[in-house]
């Protein structure tokens, strides 16, 4: 045995110092040696002299080769819970058991560790490397790393934003040589927030490894060590910035090049090269600044025309070469009141958070190709910005942006608020400035990266030390434009930043009637600066089951699984497509009204929402119409979405979307556009149809000139409505002739006649014993319940979905997320209808009360059901029908009678309700006793919802603004 295992250990040290080598590297990727360092004591024991015992490959995380530990109640998770409702509830028990664990807040890893650990790999470094710079590159480490060569200590690094990157020339000799690299992922030292997106198990997980190139690179002892490209667009030329070092002891005397060459667009332009000799004492470095000039033929770079450059420096003496290839673009990305400006060409930023969602890896992305997947979808949904959460990514991410044409706000990798806080001297407040320069130095050449925020929703002296940082990078570099950190409607405003990301001018006040004829103005003018709205939409869908199977890398969605048994339990698995499918209508109707809104706002500058995917943490909070792996869930296509989120949208102005025959349709057309250059001469024209595709009216605006801006007016329309005669589903389309610029709105017309109360059927409000005779001799009964329930009065229905998720606000309401409605029933006939909330819904479902079924039979399924909250899952009802006795009864928990006024929508529902119940399709499926259905208006709810955590997220907290200092 022992013989066997020295075999091993011998063929694996051969194979480990074949690494993959050219003249100026060794990539360093495949098996490392490795072992876990539980107790933290491989320093004091010497672990980089002995050999470990285990094996990993690289790049790659402990939990993607199956290192660590195996998921427990006791695992010490890096992220807040504010709903440990879980770790309690009954029905819940059987998912808390040892093999059957399913923790609900996030996505599960195959492993979990949060420690020290020891990465070990040998290498034969070549002789002609000798009197070189080596450098080790470790692109992207989680989190410090430490470095030993041989017994020798390098150093420490400990940065999220950057490659940590190390001199090993004074360490390195040529021959055999260990490299041994110990990783902390512990957030102890400099702690960023446990609920930060570049560390948290809410998203991309507190992993332990090493990603993306790692390698040894040899380089000329005198170097090229930075260099930084600042355009000036308006006097086509650069400023190139350019750090020197000399190694060596000997003076060094050379020549200096530079010229740039297009490479992706198809015009091409090339600079003329420069050249300067410069001289570099012994052990000194030099910084030279050159002004690289442009010919005519200067490209620009912007989203509609994302043209790049391939800047060449090359350093040259005899025995002596340094090169360096930069990328970047001629841009400048400006701001002028309140407007951003590309190349001086207003820009409105229509953005998407992205949070470090790799569910099938659990890190972030390092190839271009995978960033360029991502950016493509985003762009193909419309959208021209992207926000990343509190962290930044790779740089493979800058490079696909610039090709891509996205303009970036990576963000300091920190949410100090839940654990740190900012301005007392913790050690965050330094690390935010290291990080941001690091990130300048690393990434700032790429023309993507337009913005820059220290952060999300901060903590502490917050105001004092964001200001500090503002004017900082305002004098450092003008290549971007600052703002403190992006942040919800309650933080403070910070005075110096030179754009606000923020929250409290954003949502839809549909606790009144929907309209599209109010904006945020009046919110967003105390504001002299751009206004970009914060984390927009977060309107929840019910999870795809379907997703499930996708997860089958190192996360699982346990998640998920604990979802759908759940609602397997409460009797409604076989509606999960359909709960999905409809929640999901209603939430592209939210995200398509909100984004409107702020399209037609004069002045707005953005908005970056949250989200286009899902976040699958924090509870899970389901807000994208794409899943977390960015694709899509079934029920909205790109293509449907641009229609609304586009660089030009038709818009349309009107009062409210429900009338009678009685009345007018008036409306006025507007146009938002941002664009690379006005439409010229355009030709808006509009059409309204019925539910057959006819043409019941057209028209066109005369051809107009339109420049970059938000609502824009075009025109008024009028359509009278007098010739509807029956209940109806009409639709205005508005386009730009001769573009694929289209947008359209559904709205309802209904007779305008009086209700009127059948005699063969009794309409009553309560549950009395004439309802009870009635039913017993076989008669049908109408009970409008609104008020009444008992069963069911905890939940909170209001017109749009459940906000994040219930689980991370503590079941803050709405509970709902959209109805579920049986639209081919007869019952419908005279009330068109598709199966999901619709706004002629909003009279009748926003603020009703539902019912809980819990003691329904098993397959009774409801008219209209609102959807709970998955982490509920309770079977709900707002309309019911079924045999009682001998009779037929209709129950609603919304009002619908015959005294409605300024209802037109319930009216018709109680008209076509009535007239469906004195036809002969009335005739319910199920069966109830009197008993089940009465128990709904004296009976409480078995199951009621309990947080049992104290501590909240900061939306919850009284005067969270203040950010009280402990």
């Amino acid at each position: 045995m022992t013989k066997k295992y020295g075999y091993i250990c011998l063929l694996l040290t051969i194979l480990f110092t074949l690494s993959s080598f050219k003249n100026d590297e060794i990539n360093l990727k495949g098996n490392w040696y490795f072992e876990i360092d539980r107790n933290d004591e491989g320093i004091t024991q010497k672990w980089y002299n002995k050999n470990l015992a285990d094996v990993i490959k690289l790049p790659g995380s402990m939990a993607e080769f199956l290192k660590g530990d195996d998921i427990t109640l006791k695992t010490k998770w890096t992220g807040s819970i504010y709903d440990s409702s879980f770790y309690f509830i009954p029905r819940l028990e059987k998912y808390r058991q040892p093999g059957n664990i399913h923790i609900p807040f996030w996505l599960t890893p195959a492993k979990h560790y949060v420690g020290t650990a020891w990465y070990q790999k040998e290498v034969n470094v070549p002789a002609n490397w000798k009197g070189r710079r080596i450098l080790l590159h470790l692109e992207r480490a989680h989190i410090e790393t430490r470095v030993w060569i041989n017994d020798k200590e390098v150093g420490l690094q400990n940065s999220l934003v950057a490659p940590h990157i190390y001199d090993l020339s004074a360490f390195l000799l040529p021959g055999k040589q260990r490299i041994s690299i110990r990783i902390d992922n512990r957030i102890t030292k400099i702690n960023v927030g446990p609920d930060s997106h570049s560390v948290t198990d809410h998203t991309q997980g507190n992993w332990n490894g090493i990603i993306g190139k790692i390698a040894l690179e040899s380089f000329s002892p005198v170097y090229i060590d930075d260099v930084q490209i600042y355009p000036d667009i308006k006097n086509r030329k650069a400023r190139v910035k350019i750090i020197l070092n000399n190694s060596t002891a000997n003076e060094f005397n050379g020549k200096l090049s530079l010229s740039a060459k297009s490479f992706n667009s198809p015009k091409s332009d090339q600079t003329k090269e420069i050249t300067n000799q410069v001289a570099i004492s012994g052990a000194d470095s030099k910084i030279i600044e050159i002004e690289l000039p442009f010919g005519k033929g200067m490209l620009t770079w912007d989203e509609f025309d994302p043209a790049l450059y391939h800047l060449s420096v090359k350093l040259n003496a005899k025995g002596i070469q340094s090169e360096k290839k930069i990328q970047f673009g001629m841009r400048e990305f400006k701001i002028k009141d309140n407007q951003f400006l590309i190349n001086d060409i207003p820009v409105f930023l229509r953005g998407t958070v992205h949070n470090c969602e790799f569910p099938l890896t659990g890190y972030p992305a390092t190839t271009v190709e995978a960033w360029d997947k991502i950016f493509k979808t985003i762009k193909s949904y419309g959208l021209n910005h992207v926000r990343f959460h509190s962290w930044c990514p790779p740089e493979a991410a800058f490079i696909a942006a610039d090709k891509g044409g996205i303009y970036l706000q990576p963000e300091g990798p920190s949410w100090p608020n839940h654990g740190p806080k900012i301005g007392l001297g913790q050690p965050i407040d330094q690390f935010l400035y290291d990080e941001t320069i690091r990130m300048a130095k690393d990434y700032g050449n790429y023309a993507s990266f337009t913005m820059l925020s220290a952060g999300n929703e901060p903590a502490g002296k917050q105001v004092e030390y964001l200001n500090k940082f503002v004017d900082f990078w305002k004098a450092k570099d003008s290549r971007r434009v600052y703002t403190g950190m992006s942040v919800g409607g309650s933080w403070p405003v910070v005075p110096n930043a030179e754009y606000q990301s923020r929250g409290g001018v954003r949502g839809l006040n549909w606790n009144k009637l929907p309209e599209t004829e109010t904006d945020f103005s009046a919110g967003i003018a105390p504001f002299k600066v751009p206004f970009v709205a914060h984390e927009i939409g977060q309107y929840c869908v019910f999870p795809n089951f379907e997703e499930i199977s996708k997860y089958k890398g190192v996360y699982r969605a346990k998640n998920f699984e604990m979802f759908r048994q759940d609602l397997a339990d409460h009797n409604m698995a076989d509606q999960a497509k359909d709960f999905l499918n409809a929640s999901g209508k209603l939430q592209v109707l939210c995200y398509k009204n909100e984004i409107e809104k702020m399209l037609r706002t004069p002045g707005y500058a953005g908005f970056q929402a949250l989200g286009l995917q899902d976040f699958p943490g924090q509870g899970t909070a389901l807000v994208g119409v794409l899943d977390a792996f960015f694709q899509e869930k079934g029920y909205v296509t790109s293509q449907e979405y641009k229609r609304f989120c586009n660089e030009t949208v038709p818009l349309l102005k009107v009062p409210k979307f429900i009338y009678t025959n009685t009345e007018i349709f008036k409306a006025e057309i507007a146009l938002f556009h941002s664009g690379k250059s006005p439409l010229q001469n355009a030709v808006i024209s509009w059409t309204i149809k019925n539910k057959k595709g006819i043409a019941l009216s057209e028209g066109n605006f005369d051809p107009k000139t339109y420049e970059n801006g938000n609502g824009i007016l075009v025109g008024n329309l009028t359509f009278p409505l007098a010739e509807i005669k029956e209940a109806s589903k009409l639709n205005l389309e508005v386009k730009v002739n001769n573009t694929s610029f289209v947008n359209d709105w559904d709205f309802w017309v209904y007779p305008d006649k009086n209700t009127k109360i059948t005699s063969s059927v009794y309409y009553t409000t309560v549950l009395d014993d004439k309802a009870k005779d009635v039913l017993q001799n076989g008669g049908k009964v109408f009970l409008n319940a609104s008020g009444k329930v008992v069963k069911g009065k905890e939940v909170e229905m209001h017109f749009l979905p459940v906000f994040w998720n219930t689980s991370w606000f503590k079941m803050r309401p709405p509970h709902v997320t959209g109805m579920l409605i049986q639209d081919k029933s007869p019952a419908f006939a005279n009330f068109p209808t598709s199966f999901h909330s619709d706004l002629q819904w909003w009279e009748i479902q926003n603020r009703s009360q539902v019912m809980n079924l819990e003691d329904f039979p098993a397959n009774f399924r409801p008219l209209v059901q609102p959807i709970d909250t998955w982490f509920m899952n309770r079977r709900l009802a707002l309309i019911i029908e079924a045999k009682v006795g001998k009779g037929k009864i209709i129950v609603s928990s919304a009002d619908l009678g015959p005294d409605l006024e300024n209802k037109p929508a319930a009216k018709q529902l109680f008209i076509s309700l009535q007239q469906y119940m004195n036809s002969d399709t009335f005739n319910p499926k199920e069966d109830l006793s009197f008993d089940v259905l009465i128990d709904i208006f004296v009976s409480p709810s078995k199951e009621q919802f309990k947080t049992f955590t104290k501590d909240s997220p900061d939306e919850l907290k009284p005067n969270s603004n203040q950010n009280k200092i402990k």
